[in-house]
């Protein structure tokens, strides 16, 4: 990248800038820094030129140009990549910031989201005619990056992942076609886009079916003290695989900060929570909940315990502002059937040395999300009772060590008890050992030969990466 970062005359980025419609960032240009800022503050990169294209048209000119200068390629729609892919050091960061908005075809009951659309816009949109489309928790996430991912959030139990209501997606290709992609069109493509689609091109839109939804969440949240996390987790793997599709769970190990409001009992303390969205009908909650509190009244009364209906969009954006950008944030998951006595001890353990709010949750698959079959799409580990993972988020570049060794030692406590397949937008590392987690071996080798036939040079290698 050294070398085709020194071929980078002034008149070839001249001659981009006559053939590019859009708006080009250079490192001398105003705005660059804050151009080149990913929501995850760890990665700190600095592209040769950011290019921000206006329609599917500049994005071909981008790729072009791109591999006319041998220029590594980022492509960013809403920046969140845990794994910091939205952006490059020397290269061209493709940035889909100007291809934001939705549109809704009610008639059809449909929407279609452009490549730079934020899930707010979709949330929006969408509820406006009582609708939505099942997404993430962070309304400043990107839709494209979230979807080509999978896409977990409060109500996929109830109405599947986002990549469910995936109709069509149009992508430009590594040779600069713009391709459409469905179960008619490219259905091959299609089978890989869904839980791999940042190896096959830059997606500038994307179309979603939408599903009726009044648009409140019944929530409850439990914290135990962590001397009864053998009860909880109990309670909870007894009910998840009987519990309704509406209601969506949460389980979790971490720390009670001392500078929280919690009750003297726990503070500073490991402690275990417990949460629930119902996303059906009110007069449904308390039966459909019955078998999870009924599981935790006997032994496990919790220091503190809060519910309530809540509107899904307020709920929706609640942690954008915690959430926001700047912060630096390292994440690990897998997938698991269950988890041992050794491992929720050895948590619990491990929690009471938690940096700020690092913790380890547990989130309960299964309704909707199972299905469909594992083998319609690339997206992996959807057979599994659960998702697991580890956190941190922390603002000290002096906190980086002691904060992605406590996720990674938090997840090696779990990993006995692992199944196969990891949930790509939550791994923040990458390499060939990390994409070969995700998917699997036999998936491996399908997506391996879709690679060589729509990007046979790895020209979109910064993702979890298919090397053809």
């Amino acid at each position: 990248m050294v070398d085709a970062v020194a071929t980078l005359t002034p008149e070839h980025v001249a001659g981009f800038r006559g053939r590019f419609g859009g708006e080009i960032v250079g490192p001398d240009d105003d705005g660059y820094d804050s151009a080149r800022r990913l929501w995850n503050a760890v990665h700190d990169r600095r592209p040769a030129l950011i290019a921000r294209p206006r329609n599917a048209a500049e994005v071909a000119t981008a790729i072009r140009f791109g591999r006319e200068r041998d220029l590594e390629i980022a492509v960013r729609a809403g920046g969140h990549s845990a794994a910091g892919h939205s952006c490059t050091d020397g290269g061209l960061v493709i940035d889909l910031a100007a291809l934001r908005g939705v549109t809704v075809d009610l008639d059809r009951r449909t929407a279609r989201a452009n490549g730079g659309a934020l899930l707010s816009e979709l949330d929006v949109a969408a509820q406006a005619h009582g609708l939505v489309c099942p997404v993430g928790v962070v309304g400043h996430t990107g839709v494209a990056g979230l979807t080509l991912g999978g896409g977990m959030g409060r109500l996929q139990r109830h109405f599947g992942l986002t990549i469910y209501d995936v109709r069509a997606a149009e992508l430009v290709t590594a040779d600069g076609r713009q391709v459409r992609a469905s179960e008619t069109e490219e259905p091959d493509l299609f089978w890989g886009i869904r839980g791999a689609g940042a190896n096959f091109g830059v997606v500038t839109a994307l179309e979603f079916d939408l599903q009726p939804f009044g648009g409140t969440l019944h929530r409850g949240l439990q914290i135990h003290d962590a001397s009864r996390v053998h009860e909880v987790w109990a309670a909870l793997r007894e009910f998840a695989p009987s519990a309704p599709d509406p209601v969506a769970m949460i389980f979790g190990v971490g720390r009670a900060e001392p500078a929280a409001d919690y009750p003297d009992s726990v503070a500073g303390r490991p402690i275990v929570f417990l949460s629930y969205n119902h996303s059906g009908d009110a007069a449904d909650v308390e039966r459909d909940v019955a078998g999870l509190v009924a599981g935790l009244a006997a032994d496990a009364t919790p220091v503190m315990a809060t519910s309530g209906a809540q509107a899904y969009l307020a709920v929706q954006g609640a942690n954008d502002d915690a959430m926001g950008w700047g912060h630096r944030s390292y994440i690990k998951g897998a997938y698991a059937n269950d988890l041992r006595p050794e491992t929720l001890d050895a948590l619990v353990e491990h929690a009471a040395s938690a940096p700020g709010e690092a913790s380890f949750s547990v989130t309960v698959l299964g309704g909707a999300i199972c299905r469909v079959a594992d083998d319609q799409m690339a997206f992996t580990g959807r057979d599994a009772a659960f998702e697991m993972s580890a956190d941190a988020g922390w603002d000290d570049p002096a906190g980086d060590e002691v904060n992605r060794g406590w996720v990674q030692r938090a997840m090696a406590i779990a990993e006995p008890d692992a199944v196969t397949g990891r949930y790509v937008n939550e791994i923040a590392e990458s390499g060939p050992e990390e994409t070969r987690a995700i998917y699997g071996d036999a998936k491996m080798d399908r997506l391996r030969a879709l690679k060589r036939a729509w990007d046979p040079d790895n020209l979109f290698h910064l993702n979890h990466n298919v090397a053809p």
